[in-house]
């Protein structure tokens, strides 16, 4: 009876060495991919090049042109009261006991992965009329900069889903940043369309809900309603609107007008190879040797 013990005493402390030595080799080979890999994140070189590659870095600091209350971002999401607990679908992972996985050793749960909060999400829609950001940019941004996201492209607009307190930091730093222009971009949970289709006489974007209204006094772009398009007990000021020097600057896509697109030929290099990778490689993936 004792040799059994023993014996199981020996496996245990055995299988415990052998997780140490296991994380151990994971974390040194994940400290060598990083040591040689240098992310380039868009090629080309001109504004519109060096505009993509800076928000696709995490390492490039935002430019940060407003302040909104933590409050006033939680009422425009309309997810939960302001002041609220968050409510969670699991308890804390702290609390639960999990098997061993060398990838939760590297990977840092969120805080709200931590904390077990419920999945919820916020949708932005950008004009087509010169805007500080694009759908199809702001997935590979939410993908370079955020943490546990879920992302899906639209014609016009994109939807982010995350844990709720992850998602409301986000959220923060999407309308207090260049990110975001008053009245070029806009929250949009619900009837989204009319992106592209016209600014109205006030020069902001069209929203068929009237979700927010630029109050001329001031010259600020105001929110009477959330997202969804339920009426606010009080107005969320959220700036002024870029001015034209600004809109050019902040601008992500190639205009005659500001950056040409025709002479970008590293940029047609890498679109021509990922075009040949999709159509040719994923029937026959040794046909990529070939390009």
């Amino acid at each position: 009876m004792e040799e059994d013990v023993f014996a199981v005493a020996d496996i245990e402390k055995f299988k415990r060495k052998k997780k140490k030595v296991e994380r151990k080799e994971v974390e040194k080979k994940v400290e060598v991919i990083e040591g040689k890999y240098e992310p380039q994140f868009y090629p080309g070189q001109g504004p519109v090049s060096e505009r993509r590659r800076k928000l696709l870095n995490k390492n490039k600091k935002l430019l940060k042109l407003r302040s909104i209350p933590d409050d006033d971002v939680v009422k425009l999401l309309g997810h939960r009261l302001p002041g609220s607990l968050y409510r969670s679908i699991h308890p804390p992972l702290d609390e639960l006991i999990q098997e061993y996985d060398p990838i939760k050793m590297l990977v840092k749960p969120t805080p709200g992965a931590r904390a077990g909060d419920r999945v919820r999400f916020v949708q932005f829609t950008d004009s087509f009329w010169r805007p500080p950001f694009a759908p199809w940019l702001r997935a590979r941004y939410y993908f370079n900069r955020l943490r546990g996201v879920d992302t899906v492209i639209y014609s016009g607009r994109e939807i982010l889903e995350m844990r709720e307190r992850d998602l409301e930091a986000a959220t923060k730093i999407l309308i207090e940043t260049e990110l975001f222009d008053p009245a070029r971009t806009a929250l949009r949970g619900i009837t989204v369309h009319g992106s592209s289709l016209r600014l109205d006489t006030d020069g902001l974007m069209f929203d068929a809900r009237r979700r927010y209204v630029l109050d001329k006094d001031v010259n600020e772009v105001v929110y009477i309603k959330d997202m969804h398009a339920k009426m606010l007990d009080k107005p969320i000021p959220v700036g002024r609107p870029f001015n034209e020097d600004e809109l050019v600057e902040f601008d992500v896509t190639y205009r005659w007008d500001a950056s040409m697109y025709k002479s970008r030929t590293e940029i047609l290099t890498v679109i021509n190879r990922i075009a040949k990778g999709r159509l040719l490689a994923g029937f026959r993936p040794e046909l990529v040797n070939d390009f």
